[in-house]
């Protein structure tokens, strides 16, 4: 019986934003509950609220997305990008100048026309 390979494997709808957070905030080294009053929550109760965004109970509203993509220094776009590579792909072009940005596009655009 062959092996299923899990990593190209989709996660659920529900803990896809919750694990691309988690990752994320880790990689930024920062704790749930001060990514919580970065992006202005309560400090009393931003570590409970950050824990359920990362374990798919809550999603929260785009307005805190959009911060918390901020304070991490990734697109929001991100959160929500069911496949792997492309996620990483997005973290990489967020890093880019806008001329390599702009030679990445002429790129990719000539690639597809080849295609």
């Amino acid at each position: 019986m062959p092996i299923l390979n899990m990593s190209n494997v989709s996660p659920p709808a529900n803990s896809l934003f919750g694990r691309r957070l988690r990752e994320a905030r880790l990689r930024a080294g920062i704790a749930q509950d001060k990514l919580g009053v970065m992006i202005g929550l309560d400090e009393g109760s931003s570590s409970a609220r950050m824990s359920r965004y990362e374990n798919g109970v809550h999603e929260p509203p785009f307005i805190w997305v959009e911060r918390m993509a901020d304070a991490l220094s990734v697109p929001a776009a991100y959160f929500y990008c069911a496949d792997d590579r492309l996620a990483e792909i997005m973290l990489a072009y967020s890093t880019l100048s806008e001329r390599k940005r702009k030679a990445l596009y002429t790129y990719v655009t000539d690639l597809i026309g080849t295609a």
